[in-house]
């Protein structure tokens, strides 16, 4: 039986800030934890209804239905809920793609954006101080398991690309269009946020402004998504290796 201690611990890192004091964040479902517990992640516990996991004894804790549903922060609860170690921060390997993202606040976009990193080899997410935390329950869920292959940093945005030497591509309405450009294989791609885009501060250290084009007839849609912007500016990037 779940301790009122577990219960309450476990509940707390729903928020950002007690994730960050303990050094935790959860991973729910039997295919995410699976993919965390194949990685370098370490466990520190796992509460589950079925002993369908090879893990060592003293982390596991078999629970009810009812236990999982009061911890899980899933509408539909699914078997399991693990808790990790957040692992320290990696360094950035700049002669490479770089993939950063300006004040991005929405889980799902963030979880998108990761898998999208993982499926076209973005090894390095760089994000700034305001875009919403890679630990919080949504976006791990959204990852689908990609958060364990792509390295994400939380940087001042400003500072960290002001010491690059590297082409700084920013995403905008009024750039040139991505499907004419020379597209290298190392550089940073900055995607803005959700409503404003890219910043004023950074936007001034941007030194190619890429876009993708309208093909519509009446031209009334205003932006897309970011996360499907990441989708064709890493496909037109990487188009580049075929």
């Amino acid at each position: 039986m779940l301790s009122k201690s577990q219960i309450k611990l476990i509940k707390s890192l729903a928020q950002k800030k007690f994730r960050a004091q303990h050094g935790l964040f959860t991973v729910e479902g039997i295919k995410g934890i699976t993919e965390f517990l194949n990685s370098s992640f370490q466990l520190k516990e796992l509460y589950t209804v079925q002993s369908i996991f090879e893990v060592s004894d003293d982390k596991v804790n078999l629970i009810s239905d009812t236990e999982l549903k009061r911890i899980s922060q899933l509408k539909n609860p699914n078997t399991a809920l693990a808790i990790f170690e957040i692992p320290k921060s990696k360094d950035v390997t700049s002669n490479q793609l770089i993939l950063a993202l300006d004040d991005v606040r929405d889980p799902g976009n963030l979880g998108t954006i990761i898998r999208l990193c993982d499926w076209f080899g973005i090894k390095d997410l760089v994000c700034s101080l305001s875009t919403v935390d890679c630990y919080n329950s949504k976006v791990v869920q959204a990852t689908m398991g990609s958060l364990t292959r792509v390295n994400v940093s939380y940087v001042d945005l400003e500072d960290f690309i002001s010491e690059l030497d590297t082409t700084i591509f920013g995403t905008f309405m009024d750039g040139d269009t991505i499907y004419g450009s020379p597209l290298p294989q190392e550089g940073i791609i900055i995607m803005g946020n959700e409503a404003n885009g890219i910043s004023e501060s950074i936007e001034r250290l941007v030194t190619k402004r890429i876009a993708i084009p309208r093909f519509g007839t009446i031209k009334a849609t205003e932006s897309l998504n970011v996360a499907t912007a990441t989708a064709i500016c890493l496909s037109e990037f990487k188009r580049e290796l075929i």
